[in-house]
């Protein structure tokens, strides 16, 4: 969590659904910072700590990932199996935004630890729902 809240990661290729996922997230309740890559090698490169992405004070890791599945250079099912791989990363919530309504994609995302899975164009309040979802502090399991 960053010193403004909840940081959402954004990886989406298409600049209208960005549009429309900012405008969504600018009308949600509270604000969160967000950041945004373009392909789903800028993904891991961001989520790794590497290349540009190095500065984790300037690109700290997200408390939650909306993905895109459809990306340039490494899909977001390869981003999802990175993810599944990498203990510091597994309690991250990624968020499947994708225009495939394949049952099998849904089917796969899941099983690789997808949360969610919605078919674009997720209408805005489904997506507000959402941000609040997985963005509220979790609850600390006291021993």
């Amino acid at each position: 969590m960053t010193q403004n809240g909840m940081l959402i990661l954004l990886v989406e290729d298409d600049e209208h659904d960005v549009f429309f996922f900012r405008r969504a997230l600018a009308k949600a309740e509270r604000q969160f910072p967000l950041r945004l890559v373009v392909d789903g090698e800028q993904a891991v490169q961001y989520l790794s700590g590497e290349g540009q992405y190095s500065d984790r004070a300037a690109h700290p890791l997200p408390d939650v990932i909306f993905l895109d599945l459809k990306l340039p250079y490494l899909g977001g099912m390869e981003v999802l199996e990175y993810i599944k791989n990498q203990p510091a990363l597994r309690d991250i919530d990624v968020i499947v935004l994708t225009s495939s309504p394949e049952e099998r994609d849904r089917k796969r995302a899941f099983e690789l630890g997808a949360k969610e899975y919605l078919v674009k164009p997720a209408a805005p309040k489904t997506l507000q729902q959402l941000l609040t979802i997985h963005t509220s502090p979790k609850a600390e399991v006291k021993l």
